[in-house]
């Protein structure tokens, strides 16, 4: 009997070392894996791009599908910037909460990299004495952006530079194919103006390929209602200068492109100015050229 309940207890005690050595093992790899955040999706998606999601465990702090403009950080989003190999934020005045808590010394600067320091900015049109946010729309500023995400990474993880630069220059390639595609649709289109029945976070875009715009509101405005006079000037705009497409942006409402398309029996389009994504294309792993993609063919209908 003694040696019976003597083999029954080594067995559990194997048992027990096994399961602490796999348990051990996980979170030995775990941790060799860097950890990365990002305010917002367009920091995501190119430090995934650069990384691997093999290789990284990677945050999105603002919620899919969410505002933008409005977020704020839980305590546990704070901790877990001060316990990432690397922070990635946009900057601007949506993301002043950033740099209070690197005033602070809440963060460590050293682990961080903003964003809008890595392009040329533009004002405001509404406001001048803020630099609009919305860089990542020029495709040029998104290959400079991947870059210095790239160069940090390298910089911490310096084992790992070829594979960052190999996945780095793979993106590039696409987005310069890209970038090559829409001038090439600009410059062989009928027509050079877009009107958007929505907020317009598009000023880099237009500025970048030289396009001309009329918006129901200006930049990201919190406007959501659009008074009978602007109402008024895009359906006389889009009738005189018989513009087929007029475009909003997304996961915003459509009420006003609605009532502008019956108006003139212009379509209604999509495009995405990748502030952020649904919850339903998070999970299905859509990226920022997944969405420059559909804006592609968004303007070789709204041009044309």
């Amino acid at each position: 009997m003694k040696k019976l309940i003597f083999a029954v207890i080594s067995i559990i005690l194997l048992i027990s070392a096994l399961i602490f050595f796999i348990i051990n093992s996980n979170n030995t790899n775990n941790s060799d894996k860097l950890s990365i955040v990002s305010t917002n999706f367009i920091g995501y998606d190119l430090a995934r791009a650069v990384i691997g999601d093999e290789n990284t465990n990677i945050t999105m702090l603002l919620p899919p599908g969410s505002e933008a403009h409005s977020f704020d950080p839980t305590p546990g989003d704070i901790i877990n910037i001060k316990n990432a190999d690397l922070f990635i934020y946009n900057g601007g005045e949506s993301e002043d909460w950033v740099e209070n808590l690197i005033a602070d010394n809440q963060i460590d600067k050293n682990k961080t990299l903003r964003l809008m320091d890595t392009v040329e900015l533009k004002q405001e049109e509404a406001n001048p004495d803020e630099y609009d946010e919305h860089i990542w729309t020029s495709i040029p500023n998104t290959t400079k952006m991947l870059t210095a995400i790239k160069d940090k990474l390298i910089q911490i993880d310096p084992k790992n530079t070829n594979t960052y630069e190999r996945q780095a220059a793979s993106y590039v390639q696409k987005l310069t194919e890209l970038d090559q595609e829409i001038r090439s649709i600009v410059a062989n289109s009928s027509r050079k103006e877009l009107v958007f029945a929505d907020r317009f976070p598009f000023l880099y875009f237009v500025t970048e390929y030289g396009l001309d715009y009329t918006a129901a509101f200006p930049g990201c405005s919190e406007q959501t209602e659009a008074s009978s006079q602007t109402i008024s000037t895009l359906i006389d705009k889009v009738k005189k200068g018989h513009i087929p497409v007029i475009l909003k942006i997304e996961m915003t409402p459509d009420n006003l492109a609605q009532t502008i398309s019956e108006a003139t029996n212009a379509k209604i389009l999509t495009l995405y100015s990748a502030h952020n994504i649904s919850a339903e294309d998070f999970e299905k792993g859509t990226t920022y050229l997944d969405l420059l993609e559909k804006n592609v063919d968004t303007l070789k209908k709204a041009l044309n």
